[in-house]
């Protein structure tokens, strides 16, 4: 139970990184691998949570003993991801995907998925899913922007609190690191700085299924808007959700405090959350205000998160922590 041996498929992206710093520091994992396939050879510096980085070689993916470990994460690409899931499964080993290919609407994927994955891959969001994660040999770890969104969003849903046939409007804004490693003009430091603009505009975001097939699942009945946004800034998620009521709420913080208080990676605040609360920690922090000068019963929801962390590795590991037995909190930043 103190030596787990685990592994990375995809370390040189951003998401692979984070996992290699908090599996380095964690009290109970032990990374036996680390792959990247253009990079194989090369030494990859990560960030722990305490003490000095750590220095990691990387291997070629074919390279990787995936027989020789009780799970691997998953940090490969959208549509690369799912074959992998499928070796990874044939060797005997359970995996964290997170990548889009499992998770619910696949990002619009027609990928085939390998005969050894699951029918039914159970969604990796603790706080609103857990029941089959413990039992499960591979979990979908959800995106970024909805794992903001659908955490804010999800105690007014199940109360029934939202008008049905309603459009729920979501601005969401991202740090560039959301966009992954890969080199692109549009994220150079020259186009980035000392500008914000949206993206996906339209309503066709890649994650927009993720969350509409959640939304149902959750019992939700109404559309869902979703405009992305770029930040100038290295991390984090800033959502801003507008919710029309079946009627007013006296109290909304009230809903989230009963949902939540018993989640340790859930932070109820009156006060606005901003990215300052949230960067390099696995933590939801969340917030409601009823909206004034309005004809209908309105809400505004407010969601931060780390995007690398809470939005992609940290949360992986909070899966992993499940899936392998252990506190669902070791080796977690809070």
């Amino acid at each position: 139970m103190h030596n787990i041996p685990v592994g990375v498929l995809g370390a040189s992206g951003y998401a692979g990184q984070e996992l290699c710093g908090l599996i380095a520091s964690h009290p109970h994992c032990n990374l036996v691998f680390a792959t990247a396939n253009e990079r194989r050879g090369q030494t990859l510096r990560v960030r722990t949570t305490h003490g000095a980085p750590r220095d990691i070689t990387m291997i070629g993916p074919d390279d990787a003993p995936i027989g020789d470990v009780a799970l691997v994460f998953s940090a490969l690409p959208h549509g690369a991801s799912v074959d992998w899931v499928g070796r990874v499964l044939d060797a005997g080993a359970k995996v964290v995907d997170l990548s889009s290919d499992l998770r619910p609407g696949r990002g619009g994927s027609t990928h085939p998925i390998p005969a050894s994955v699951p029918a039914q891959v159970p969604y990796g969001l603790p706080e609103l899913f857990r029941d089959g994660l413990a039992q499960a040999r591979v979990v979908a770890n959800p995106g970024c922007y909805p794992t903001s969104i659908l955490v804010a969003l999800a105690p007014f849903v199940r109360a029934g609190l939202v008008a049905p046939d309603a459009l729920v409007s979501v601005a969401a804004a991202s740090g560039v690191s959301g966009a992954g490693a890969s080199p692109k003009l549009e994220l150079l430091y020259a186009e980035v700085t000392e500008n914000f603009r949206a993206y996906s505009a339209g309503n066709v975001h890649r994650h927009l299924p993720e969350m509409t097939d959640s939304i149902a699942r959750l019992g939700g009945n109404f559309d869902l808007l979703f405009t992305p946004h770029l930040l100038p800034v290295d991390r984090g998620i800033l959502s801003t959700i507008t919710v029309p009521l079946r009627e007013p709420l006296t109290d909304p913080l009230a809903v989230l405090h009963a949902a939540y208080d018993h989640e340790p990676f859930v932070e109820v605040s009156a006060a606005l959350p901003a990215l300052a609360d949230v960067v390099h920690r696995n933590v939801v922090r969340v917030s409601a205000v009823n909206v004034q000068h309005v004809r209908s019963p309105t809400l505004l929801l407010f969601a931060a998160i780390d995007n690398l962390v809470k939005g992609a590795a940290g949360q992986a590991v909070q899966n992993a922590n499940i899936m392998l037995g252990l506190d669902e909190t070791a080796g977690l930043p809070q």
